[in-house]
């Protein structure tokens, strides 16, 4: 077969103790799941059904254990906002899954950062408009390596922190999650087929806020390492 140009490489994320990557087909993000981050935002925190935005697939920026990705600072934003997140990675096919068999369908898990145009989320929410000049531009979702979920767990509870150059800025627990990644997972596959390299951003907590270039973003979830990002 002979294309008009040459396809693009396909994402992949590098999976811990091993030379084999994760593809990335989708990627999924859930809004407002922490409830201190609904109320830093203006939103009631009651527990309403999850909605979700997504990002293209070539937004993820894979990050090595032990590597510092240098992220650009986007154009078009002076309001550029870090959200520190757990990451589920997919790795068997479903519709309609059950929030009982919703783990069965999750590979791995990473840390990532959400990264927002925040003024041009702002304007577009109080138009009414969608988010993705917002939150799909270039490189706005980092990641860190996978790792399998048969060798870590589910991360129920787990602390999830983010510093800037050094200083504390979000630090929260996954058991704070609104909706559970199992209930993400089952809810989302009401509207969506899952398949095997979607990856889910399930939320962030409470400490949102701006960096600006030459800040030093290092984040993490307590058994998954951690995730650092340099803007440049």
């Amino acid at each position: 077969m002979s294309y008009v140009f040459t396809p693009p490489a396909t994402v992949a994320v590098p999976v811990v103790g091993s030379a084999d990557r994760f593809p990335v087909r989708r990627v999924y993000c859930v809004g407002r799941n922490y409830a201190a981050h609904a109320r830093e935002m203006g939103f009631d925190p009651d527990r309403e059904p999850p909605f979700f935005f997504c990002k293209p697939a070539d937004a993820v920026m894979p990050v090595a254990q032990g590597e510092t990705l240098d992220l650009p600072y986007p154009s078009e934003t002076s309001n550029y906002h870090y959200e520190i997140e757990l990451v589920a990675a997919i790795g068997k096919a479903g519709a309609n899954i059950t929030v009982e068999r919703a783990l069965e369908h999750v590979w791995g898990y990473a840390v990532g950062l959400d990264m927002t145009r925040r003024d041009l989320q702002m304007k577009m929410r109080e138009a009414g408009r969608p988010w993705e000049l917002g939150k799909a531009f270039d490189d706005s979702a980092p990641i860190g390596p996978l790792h399998r979920a048969d060798a870590t767990g589910h991360f129920e509870k787990a602390g999830i922190w983010l510093k800037v150059n050094g200083q504390d800025k979000q630090r929260s627990d996954t058991s704070k999650l609104i909706w559970s990644v199992a209930e993400t997972v089952s809810y989302l596959s009401r509207y969506f087929r899952l398949e095997p390299g979607d990856l889910i951003y399930t939320g962030t907590p409470e400490g949102v806020g701006p960096v600006v270039k030459g800040d030093l973003m290092e984040g993490g979830v307590d058994g998954l390492g951690t995730l650092q990002a340099r803007v440049i």
